[in-house]
């Protein structure tokens, strides 16, 4: 049995979307430059952390911003 024009031409969008569809996955060389998942929870407790900093920072100076509006002596 020989392949005709017609099985080549199957054969060859056989191929092509075979990769297309290969281009959309994702490789290991595509995904180097990103963190592995320790260095990633690392850096988002540290970034978690600064950001209750600035809330607690951000707590404090509303309460010292009533307590000068409202004449409150600020405690010593």
């Amino acid at each position: 049995m020989t392949l005709t024009n017609g099985d080549f031409k199957n054969i060859k969008q056989l191929i092509k979307i075979t990769l297309d569809e290969d281009e959309s996955l994702v490789r290991k060389d595509d995904i180097k430059h990103l963190p592995s998942k320790e260095e990633f929870y690392e850096q988002t407790d540290k970034i978690m952390g600064e950001l209750k900093a600035v809330r607690e920072e951000m707590t404090i100076l509303r309460i010292e911003k009533v307590e000068k509006k409202l004449n409150i002596p600020a405690p010593l």
